[in-house]
Order: C-alpha cells, then structure tokens, then sequence
C-alpha cells in the first residue's frame, strides 16, 4: 500500500472517531502532557500504518519453520527481523550471546502395569488424522524437536508413580496429609496453576526421582470444547513443552546470573556445576519431561492406591487414583547440554530532548516449534508498529526520548536473551523510563493488561483511543469483557482494588513468565504487559502454528493490527511526554492495601509482628504521590529534574540486597512467587515470611519494604516542593 493510500486511512479513523466507535483524546487534558494537539496528529498518521495483510505476511514468515533458540532458523528470523528494523530507519545490530541450554537427543518414556505389561511405549508422536477437517500440514516436519523441557538434566530412572495433582505446595502437602509419600517415586502432575519449574522444585525437594508433566483434558483438551484441527483444543497427543527452571530464583544463563553472558565473558566467570549445587541452583537435579493425555492416560488408569481428592480428577474417562504402586515407569532422558549462541536483535532511533532517557519496548521470538501465537503474533505486531514508527520518521517526527526495540532470543528457555541484555546495560537502565512488553499479542479478540501501578491509568488512556475491530474503542471491549466474566461469577458489584476507580477495568499485576521480569524485577524499570486473548489449547505444541492462528484465532489479522496501534502508542506517548505520567499517588495506595491484607495472614497465623512502619511508610508514599501529581499536572518549563526524580522514586522501590535465598529479584513490591512462578506475589519479602512462617523474618522484610517506601517518598517530597 503506498503512503498516500495509508494516510487516507485517517479518514476512516477520523469517521470512527466522529461517530462514537473511538474516542478522540483531549488535545489538552492527556496526562504528561502539556498540549496534547501535535501528538494527536502524530498519533493519527501512527495509527493508519500498521496493516493487517502484511502482518500476516510477517506471521507466515517467522512460522514457517520450527525455530528453536539457537538454531540456524532461529538465526533466520533474527535476519528477517533485523530487515525490518532497518528498512524502518532503526539503527539496528544483532547482539550474540552464549549461554548454556539443553536440547534433546533421545526421550523415552514407557510404563508397565502390575504384572509387568507394557502399557504405555512412548512419547508418542504429535500427530492429527490428515483426512480429518483439513489436517495439520505442519505436524511432520523433520525438524521439530523431541517434546521435552528445557532445564531438565539427562537422566534414567525407574520407579513407582504418584498422582499429585497440578503439583502446588499444597498438593504435595495434601499428599503427605493422606500418607503418600513421593520420595523415590515419579511424579506425575498435570499443567496448570503454577509454574511447571515450580512443580519440579517441589517434587526433588519432597525426594521425587522423576516428573512427568501432562496437559489433562480437563484444562485444555476436549473438554473445553473441539480438539483441534476441528476446534481451537488440544488434541489427544498434543504436549506442551517448556523450560523447567527454577525461574523464582534467577532466570538467564544458568552459569551467569547477574553477569551478561557475552562471547567474551571468560569461563572463569561462569559457575561450574560444583558451584551451582553448592549455591542456590534454578536447575533441577531430576529428570522432568512433557507427555500428551494420550500417553498419561493409561499411566493414570492404571495406577492403584486411593482415589484421589475429588478436586483433583481430570476430563479422562476414569476415576484418578494417587498410585504408588500397580504402575511403574521407566525414563530415560538423553540431553546434549552446551553452550549456544543466541541472538537478541535491537533496533534504536535516538532522541532529541532528553538522551539519557530510554523507553524500551520488546517480544521474544524463539519459539518451542512454530509459535505462531506464542510468541510471533507478538512479533508480527511488533513489526508493524515498528513499520509505523518508520512511517512517522519519514514525516520529520523524533522522538523526545531514545526509543530501543528488543527482539529477545531464548526466552522461552528461562527469559534467557532479555535477561542477559539487562544484566549488560544496568547502567544504562537506570535511565530507562518504561518497559513495555508484549509476548502471546494474539490468541483472540479479548484484550488484558498488567502493569506496575504508577502506569496502571497509562494503560487505559492509550486503549481508550486505539479502535477496536469489534466497534468502540479498545477500551469498550476490554470493560466490556471484564463485565461479562464478572456477572458470570455471579457478583452484583465491582470491588475497589486499593485506590482503583471500582467502574474502571482492572489492570493487572506483573508477576513473571515474560520479559518484563529482568526489566522490573531486577532493574526496577516502570513496565506493562499486553495481550489479546481468547480458546487457545495448543500452547507450547506443534500445532501452534500458522494454520491454527488462521483459523481459531485472527484470521484476518485485524487483532494483530490492533495490538500493534495499542504498542506504538505506549511507546510514542512515553517517549513523548512533557512530564512523565506515573501515578504514585494510586501505587502508594495500592501497597496500603497489600499491607492490610497481608496483616490479615500474619494475624491468622499468628505471627507477632507489627506493621505499623511498613504501613505508614505506604501512606506517605501515596501522598507523596498526590503532592507530586500536582506538579506534573502543572510542570515547571524545564521538567528535566522533574522526570528525574519520578524515575528515580521507582528505582528507590529496589532492595539492593535482595530477597531472601533469592537475592537476584531485587525489587520490593513485586516478585513471581517461590511457589506460583507465574503469579506475582505483591510484597514478596513480607507476604513469603509469613508464607514460612517466621516472625523474625517478616519483621525484618517489613523494616526493608518501609525503608524502600520511605526513599521514594523522600525522592517525590524533595521534587514537589521545587
């Protein structure tokens, strides 16, 4: 499409905008913004750039062939990319780094029952009938890989198997409670509620030799509804993939955490394994591997002991039972663990005003086969909106502050190329004002959005201008969304989280599981997380691919252009902004909150601990906030020193020390969890004290979290009466 043709798609925008299915922002009333009359223009010309049918086209590109983190397709994509963000006129360079992962050379997985028949000969492959509803026409490649976890050691074992549910804490709690023990035992648990490290890290600490992990029909399968290719569900031999790291206690290169893993780092600096096991690894030391249903489900028909807690049985056609004996597997796990090269591929356009500054931007894109939705729908939108940030280069626009845009590498085997580039530019990242993140853009039509609090309000005033293919604005259909879930819980009234606006949609909080985590977790830069959801069954499986992306999830790539207007935006108004628009007066409030519930627990169970510091600490940051609002809603002429120090009051939130027994997530508000991975644990030091429970501990962690409040107080105080 030639550029006049996209500027007259303004006039559509202009239509929309006039006949209420988008709302057009304030020319004046934008929040960090002095005038907003010249970046609405800007956003206009933005916003008519990104295309659906060459989205797609990066879509076909990127997924047509399996690209695994450091291998030569992997490196294709890198290339493609790499073009893209040049022909933008993005300064843009291929950043290496060598870092140690496994890939699998032979995986064995097989089961006999009690009298010694084999019942099970597998992994069986992933495979769907050709002859029925249209087929898989990626499902044969020679090129996918073994279904295996990424982390996992080599390793033969022959045992008993135990049921354990999604295998949380408490589930192997309950285990214990009922008699059944898992030391020496297999494990068997199926996908869902926590991390799959998390299930690893528990089952070798309660003396399991072994973990198989499978996707229980219950979860994903048909009893969602259709399997694929008919529907958007995972079939019967479908299996999910990914990393078993013990991603709560550092992701990147196992051998470098805290160090960038760059080709000239000498070995000196690498941890040997002596060293890892004597510290606090995030590998296990027990073999774990992914199964299909297809493959647990004789395992599980088979297994004796009693039935399991009612809460625990799946979609399979039987009653589960917790097993330890009847059933015995045998697992034999051949791994080629090296150092690889991966490759990270960014792109900067410099800014004019304020060069220190940074606003960074990014999406992995390796992916455990195709990954057409995870995570190259994200890198189709990244693509075009880096396409219409060229667009408005083209036009004379610069930004005020230096954009970068990372295409992360090995994310999917521990957050491993982000994680290195963060660990190589902390200096630089001191300045960075925002990151913004994207990983699955696209599974469906239902948008979300977690963020740190202080850009909480950020997130909504950008979805609320970008329109939305099913009419309104983003916004419209994400409230819209959010209702209709609300009403299907059965609850009349929308609760106020903190010092949210109860008729506002709920922006969530970032845990861990993307790029974000190195960024805020521990660089202590402001981030988001955006995506657009819907049925997605075939996670992590060779059957995400560009077949079923096609037909379950966005086929005309209309939610593609969608995320990509939604991600120029956060990344043009950051860049932009006279004042940055953080909102700590709502983030104090917020941690108020996390305090009083967190009172609630230490009270029930029992601990003599007092919040009263920690707590008032909370308060005055929030009216710190309130009095720091004030002045960037009426900036000084020169709001240099200003956006320095509300950068710097987000910095403040780092504890330099770390948390316990996990020192290299710094941050005090927000960390994954020890136990969940995924889900964030909101003031982690206090809440996982109680969690032990230890007094001593979580009176400790209180004094940390209310010196870290304190500071960023003191940092707002100090600019509000400039």
């Amino acid at each position: 499409m030639t550029l006049f043709r996209r500027l007259a798609c303004l006039l559509p925008l202009a239509t929309a905008v006039a006949s209420g299915q988008a709302t057009a922002p304030s020319t004046t009333s934008v929040f960090g913004y002095r005038d907003f009359t010249q970046q609405a223009k800007w956003d206009a010309i933005f916003m008519a750039i990104p295309d659906p049918k060459l989205a797609g086209e990066h879509l076909k590109t990127l997924t047509a062939a399996p690209h695994w983190a450091s291998s030569p397709e992997d490196y294709a994509t890198a290339v493609y990319v790499a073009g893209k963000f040049k022909a933008a006129g993005l300064k843009t360079e291929i950043v290496p780094y060598r870092v140690r992962m496994n890939k699998p050379v032979s995986v064995l997985v097989e089961a006999f029952d009690s009298t010694g028949k084999k019942i099970l000969s597998g992994p069986t492959p992933e495979h769907v009938d050709p002859a029925k509803d249209g087929g898989d026409p990626y499902q044969d490649d020679a090129r996918v890989l073994p279904a295996f976890n990424g982390s996992s050691p080599s390793g033969e074992v022959t045992s008993d198997v135990v049921y354990a549910n999604y295998g949380s804490l408490a589930d192997f709690k309950k285990l214990a409670e009922l008699g059944v023990s898992v030391r020496g035992k297999i494990v068997l648990v199926r996908y869902g509620q926590n991390f799959r490290g998390v299930k690893a890290y528990i089952a070798q600490q309660y003396g399991a030799k072994g973990v198989l992990i499978y996707s229980d029909p219950a979860d994903d399968g048909y009893f969602k509804g259709d399997t694929y290719p008919k529907g958007p569900y995972r079939p019967e031999s479908g299996v999910q993939r990914g990393s078993v790291q013990f991603l709560p206690i550092y992701p990147g290169d196992p051998e470098t955490p805290g160090i960038a893993s760059t080709l000239d780092l000498p070995a000196s600096r690498r941890l040997t394994p002596e060293k890892m096991a004597a510290s606090q690894p995030d590998q296990p030391s027990i073999p774990v591997n992914p199964i299909s249903y297809k493959d647990a489900g004789p395992i599980l028909e088979a297994m004796g002991g009693p039935e399991s807690p009612r809460d625990w049985q799946g979609a399979l056609p039987f009653t589960y039972h917790l097993g330890g004996d009847k059933v015995t597997v045998h697992m034999k796990l051949v791994q080629d663990s090296q150092l690889r090269t991966i490759w990270d591929v960014i792109g900067t356009i410099p800014g004019t005003d304020t060069k220190a500054q940074w606003v960074v931007a990014g999406n992995h894109r390796d992916a455990w086969v195709y990954g057409a939705v995870d995570p190259n729908s994200g890198t189709a939108a990244m693509l075009e909106m880096v396409h219409g940030l060229g667009t408005l280069l083209q036009q004379g626009w610069k930004p005020r502050r230096t954009i970068v845009i990372g295409s992360w590498d090995a994310e999917e085997e521990g957050l491993i190329g982000s994680t290195e580039w963060v660990e190589q530019h902390g200096v630089d990242l001191a300045r960075a004002v925002a990151y913004f993140n994207t990983d699955v853009a696209v599974s469906g039509p239902s948008f979300s959005a977690n963020a740190v609090p202080s850009l909480k309000e950020f997130v909504r005033e950008v979805a609320k201008e970008v329109p939305s293919p099913a009419g309104g604005t983003v916004y419209d259909q994400w409230k819209a969304d959010q209702e209709e879930k609300h009403e299907r819980r059965g609850n009349k009234s929308r609760s106020t989280v903190g010092g949210e606006n109860s008729q506002e949609v709920k922006v969530g909080d970032l845990g861990s599981g993307s790029d974000y985590t190195p960024f805020l977790q521990h660089a202590g830069v402001p981030s988001t997380d955006i995506g657009s959801s819907g049925p997605y069954g075939v996670y992590h499986s060779v059957f995400d691919n560009y077949n079923w992306f096609i037909k379950f999830a966005d086929p005309t790539f209309v939610y593609e252009q969608q995320q990509a207007r939604v991600f120029g935006l956060e990344v043009l108004h950051m860049a932009d902004a006279d004042v940055l628009p953080y909102d700590y007066g709502f983030y104090g409030e917020e941690i108020v909150s996390y305090l009083d519930a967190a009172e609630d627990r230490a009270d029930k169970a029992k601990l003599d601990v007092n919040f009263t510091v920690a707590e008032t600490a909370a308060r005055r940051l929030a009216s710190a906030g309130e009095a720091i609002r004030t002045v960037q809603e009426n900036p000084p002429a020169d709001a240099a020193a200003l956006n320095i120090a509300l950068r710097a009051a987000e910095g403040a939130l780092l504890n330099p020390v770390g948390l316990p027994m996990r020192p290299w997530y710094k941050h005090s508000i927000y960390a994954p969890g020890e136990f969940t991975g995924y889900a964030a644990v909101v003031i982690p030091g206090v809440n996982e004290g109680i969690d032990v429970p230890d007094a001593a501990r979580t009176q400790g962690q209180l004094g940390s979290l209310a010196d870290a409040l304190n500071r960023a107080a003191v940092i707002l105080e100090t600019a509000a009466k400039k």
